[in-house]
């Protein structure tokens, strides 16, 4: 019997209620909105506190800082995706005369170029972009402070230089061709460079007294493309689940699956956390969340989502510290989780034509020396292969056109599966990066590294 679960459990949405407002109280934001997406569709939206004379909703535009970077990524990973660059350049092919010689392109997505934290000269979200005119201003005299490709550091000019890598190749401004290529797509009407009403006023929170102070607002020029978007939990919601399924007109599902893979772990060695292409990394309740926070005087934002659930949360708040928003968010997607798990689809059979038998015949138990893997078709005509044992080394691949195999993901990420054949024509072996994996465990018969003792198992 079908069920519909277009709507969540009063219980369910008591627990976010709650959520949101120990935090909110609890960290003395003068208002905090927070949403939760379920395959694509916002499913609860909260709030506390007032903005002016009004409560927040999801369509009350906060600035979202930080987050503004998964858009800039978004426009890189397009140019890539149509040849108009490789993640391998260097961005002085396209970006001549920055002074950061040897960084590429993904060492910028990915914060490993090196380049300092932050811009020289006075705090750049608290004062006038027009204090930074020129690439150089943003970057200053000694812009590495790391080799490039070391280590993880994270870098707001570095989405600046991204920013101006998008200007130079399309032609026109940043702001511009985000919202022509991505909003007016994806139907984001409620994200802007500038705030557009209804939207929530920065404030800074005494640390000891109950009292405000007004952040000011200003426009972050070149520093534009690493944090200056607004944004309401509506319009979020539809970038998580585009992070989370991708869109055609604006980026592939495997590109969108490609930010987020990891791509540099974080400074401190915790391997909870990471960056992807653009997109933060978090290991929470047993799950992998992608997305991102951010922060600028007076606001804070986080949004994740969680594939495998099929959810995704985003927490605003306006208030320059206090609320932890990423830890929020990320016990939103956990709370709907634990008392709404995701229902799978009902099973049904492939569908199209029936599978190349010789393809079919290749499924089924492997073996990498005694550790037994199985070969599986996905329904994409692809192969899966997995430890039986235990979780390592599972990876996806896809047919090439020379007979070949290449890794999708995993241990075997970019690796060449071959299907090696004997004098009479039979499948002898798969090599796999130069592993063989046999039919039988050591199987004699098949040329094993190393060989195989004559006298066999004893």
């Amino acid at each position: 019997m079908n069920e519909s679960f277009d709507e969540l459990l009063p219980a369910t949405r008591r627990a976010l209620h709650h959520r949101i407002a120990v935090a909110q109280a609890d960290g003395r934001a003068p208002s905090l909105v927070g949403a939760v997406i379920r395959e694509g569709r916002t499913v609860w939206t909260g709030s506390r506190g007032r903005t002016g004379e009004r409560e927040p909703d999801g369509d009350t535009q906060y600035r979202i800082g930080s987050i503004t970077k998964t858009f800039t990524a978004v426009l890189v990973l397009r140019l890539r995706d149509e040849g108009l660059l490789d993640l391998s350049d260097p961005l002085e092919r396209h970006l001549p005369g920055t002074a950061v010689d040897g960084v590429t392109i993904a060492q910028l997505l990915a914060h490993t170029s090196g380049i300092a934290a932050e811009s020289p000269g006075p705090w750049w979200e608290r004062t006038p972009g027009a204090l930074r005119p020129e690439l150089a201003d943003v970057l200053g005299e000694a812009p590495l402070l790391h080799p490039p490709g070391l280590l993880h550091h994270y870098s707001n000019p570095g989405y600046t230089l991204l920013g101006a890598l998008v200007e130079r190749l399309r032609g026109r401004p940043w702001d511009a061709v985000l919202r022509q290529e991505v909003l007016e797509p994806l139907g984001m009407e409620r994200t802007s460079v500038d705030a557009e009403a209804p939207h929530a006023d920065g404030w800074a929170v005494h640390p000891w007294a109950d009292v405000l102070l007004p952040e000011p607002l200003e426009d972050l020029g070149l520093m534009g493309p690493a944090g200056t978007l607004w944004s309401t939990s509506d319009d979020l919601g539809r970038w998580a689940h585009f992070l989370a399924e991708g869109d055609d007109r604006v980026l592939c599902a495997a590109s969108v699956a490609g930010m987020r893979t990891p791509a540099a772990p974080p400074a401190d060695g915790s391997w909870d956390a990471g960056y992807g292409l653009g997109l933060q990394l978090m290991r929470k309740d047993g799950r992998t969340l992608a997305g991102h926070t951010g922060s600028l005087p007076g606001f804070l934002a986080a949004a994740w989502l969680s594939p495998e659930d099929g959810l995704a949360a985003v927490v605003l708040a306006n208030t320059t510290s206090g609320v932890p928003v990423g830890a929020l968010a990320a016990d939103l997607v956990s709370l709907t989780a634990a008392h709404e798990p995701l229902i799978p689809p009902a099973w049904t059979p492939s569908a199209g034509p029936a599978p190349d038998p010789e393809l079919l015949a290749l499924t089924g138990s492997w073996y990498w020396g005694p550790t037994p893997f199985v070969l599986r078709l996905d329904r994409g005509s692809g192969l899966e292969l997995a430890a039986l044992t235990g979780t390592s080394r599972a990876s996806r691949f896809r047919p090439s056109a020379d007979g070949t195999w290449t890794g999708l993901d995993g241990y075997y990420r970019g690796e060449v599966l071959r299907v090696v054949r004997g004098d009479d024509g039979e499948v002898s072996h798969l090599d796999l990066g130069s592993f063989v994996f046999t039919r039988r465990p050591y199987d004699a018969a098949a040329p094993v590294p190393g060989g195989v003792d004559p006298d066999g198992w004893r």
